[in-house]
């Protein structure tokens, strides 16, 4: 029982003869039966690998910067110059901007102390101060609106129907709701 070190036996080279003579008809048999496909089916496979490896190369020369590849010092430090100008521009516009918003809510808090005042100083000589209020609200928007856009003025708008109270019962529509009998499901008592 020894495996593949000894002689071969009286029986054994028959068999090979056997297996290669069955291995010669089926792929005979395949070839004859296939062999045009199979003989386009690898030419299109090698075509088709030879494409790719094309654009492949093609993409690699058209990304020198790609990861693996060597970069140039010079560029990455105008790269990170340029980036960090950007950022620098950036963070001035949103500092320019919390300014204005600061300088405006100081404004607000400003006219709302006056107001204050003047409401307490009408108040003190036993005037009315709604009066006050109101024109100082007006005030207060009129400034508001020449400083930001103007809005548009709403146009009166009539009621859809005069009168008309889907709650009520009345008036408008044909169906009219009707609380239910208090009964229960039997009228018999």
């Amino acid at each position: 029982m020894e495996l593949g070190g000894g002689a071969p036996g009286p029986g054994r080279p028959v068999l090979e003869q056997e297996g290669i003579q069955a291995l010669q008809q089926s792929v005979g048999w395949l070839l004859a039966s296939y062999g045009w496909y199979i003989l386009f089916g690898c030419v299109a496979v090698y075509l088709v690998v030879q494409k790719l490896a094309e654009k492949m190369r093609a993409q690699r020369r058209n990304r020198p910067d790609a990861a693996g590849a060597p970069l140039e010092p010079d560029v990455v430090v105008r790269r990170q110059e340029a980036l960090a100008a950007a950022r620098f521009r950036m963070q001035e516009e949103l500092n320019e901007q919390a300014e204005k918003y600061k300088e405006k809510q100081r404004q607000l808090e400003e006219e709302k102390r006056r107001q204050k005042i003047a409401i307490w100083e009408s108040m003190q000589e036993g005037k009315s101060y709604k009066g006050n209020l109101k024109l100082n609200q007006q005030e207060i928007e009129s400034t508001a609106s020449a400083s930001s856009t103007v809005p548009k003025p709403k146009p009166n708008k009539k009621p859809l129907r005069g009168g008309y109270n889907p709650l009520s019962g009345e008036g408008g529509g044909t169906c009219a709701w009707r609380p239910g009998r208090r009964g229960g499901p039997s009228s018999s008592g």
